[in-house]
């Protein structure tokens, strides 16, 4: 199953709070936010707003981009390695691609060539 973005956001979080030695409580009250929502934001059971996730970076003392390249990489790795468990059970799920080009070029569009038909009175 895929990482989904609000679990990636905190995890991110959590793990800049427990580095910290910070508890909930503390980080709570600092951002203004109450506990209880804080908690389920790391447990990636509530979508952050961008608001309250700048309030909690402010709270973590975090740059919001650090977050952002953790949640990054965190997807990224989880793209990975979702490709290639699908291309190690199935060689040809993605006809024509190894599961390397796929893993490298995550960000990589390919077309398939297009059938032109002419109209036999056009011809």
């Amino acid at each position: 199953m895929a990482l989904l973005l609000r679990e990636a956001i905190g995890d991110s979080l959590r793990r800049a709070r427990t580095s910290q030695s910070r508890t909930l409580r503390e980080v709570s009250g600092s951002a203004r936010v109450s506990l209880g929502y804080l908690s389920e934001v790391e447990r990636g059971r509530k979508e952050a707003s961008s608001e309250l996730l700048a309030a909690i970076c402010d709270a973590l003392e975090v740059p919001l981009s650090q977050v952002f390249g953790d949640v990054s990489d965190a997807l990224a790795s989880g793209e990975r390695e979702q490709v290639g468990s699908v291309a190690a059970s199935s060689p040809s799920a993605v006809p024509g691609r190894s599961a390397e080009s796929i893993v490298r070029g995550t960000r990589m569009v390919i077309a398939a060539p297009a059938t032109v038909r002419v109209p036999a009175h056009a011809a």
